[in-house]
């Protein structure tokens, strides 16, 4: 059985850099806050790039979220992928399939942010297998 839902909210981001070994990859190891339908922290590490063309650039991050989500709690993964093609931005953020624990067993979903700065406004769209 599956229920599908919706999340939204608000998260809080914070990065530290870390050291490379590569001097076009830049690592970063990022906290994240969520407030709202999804509670909780999540904290990962980022790879980066730059190009020669300003504005193009590319980024990748696994993030373990801990956190509550509708009252479910439990732990789970998430892969963001992001790209910026001279100045045109898109970003994927999906929950790595079976990572799951606790009351989130069997989570799917794609996340979506918006970009207030700071802080981002969050919708989840996931589904949660049960029984």
């Amino acid at each position: 059985m599956r229920a599908d839902s919706h999340a939204r909210g608000e998260v809080h981001v914070a990065f530290d850099p870390l050291p490379a070994d590569d001097p076009v990859i830049s690592r970063m190891r990022v906290t994240r806050t969520y407030t709202g339908d999804l509670a909780g922290t999540g904290t990962g590490q980022v790879l980066s790039v730059a190009t020669a063309i300003e504005g193009s650039a590319a980024y990748l991050c696994l993030e373990r979220v801990d956190a509550e989500l509708h009252g479910r709690r439990g732990t789970f993964l998430l892969q963001h992928c992001g790209r910026i093609d001279r100045g045109r931005r898109s970003l994927t953020v999906t929950v790595v399939p079976d990572s799951g624990t606790e009351d989130l067993l069997g989570l799917r979903g794609e996340l979506s942010l918006e970009d207030l700065g700071a802080r981002h406004r969050y919708t989840f769209d996931f589904s949660l297998r049960t029984g």
